[in-house]
């Protein structure tokens, strides 16, 4: 990997920054058996550019820090985000991309059944996909889609990726 350059890392501060102040805001429905983090918004700036990952990662760390479920959420939590992010970093439509942390919401639903003991594999696995699906592909790939129309965000999130190609 490059060494970041310092404007590159203050980018990810911000980026982890504002994912913390989302989720804690609403800490009620972003910890435990009902998840639904707008904060996951954020996760599309990895598309967008691939080093904007470690700033959402993070992020997710750090808030998992006031997560009600401890330790095992900085784990199961993080792990989630990192491998959804990895393959959000790999693909090559907006709508693929926004898919990965749905795909690997039995993550969480296996901290949430078997280690925090709340429900069914399924249930939690279920809910948590149901809230990735609508927080990343129905709301954010619009946003998105609206967003990157505007090339000062694409300067102002470091994007060097287009969302749709011609």
């Amino acid at each position: 990997m490059k060494k970041l350059t310092l404007e590159e890392m203050s980018r990810q501060a911000i980026i982890a920054a504002i994912y913390v102040v989302l989720t804690i805001s609403i800490s009620d429905f972003s910890y435990g058996p009902i998840q639904f983090r707008y904060s996951e918004i954020l996760n599309l700036l990895a598309f967008l550019n691939p080093i904007n990952a470690i700033g959402v990662t993070l992020g997710v760390f750090i808030s998992n820090f006031w997560s009600t479920l401890g330790s095992i959420d900085l784990i199961f939590g993080t792990l989630h985000t990192a491998i959804s992010l990895f393959f959000i970093t790999k693909s090559k439509n907006i709508i693929v991309a926004s898919l990965w942390p749905t795909i690997f919401a039995f993550i969480i639903g296996y901290e949430l059944s078997f280690l925090a003991g709340f429900g069914s594999f399924e249930v939690m696995t279920l809910q948590v996909m149901a809230s990735e699906f609508i927080i990343m592909t129905i709301i954010s790939v619009p946003v998105y889609m609206l967003l990157t129309k505007k090339e000062k965000f694409i300067e102002v999130v470091g994007g060097t990726k287009k969302i749709l190609k011609k």
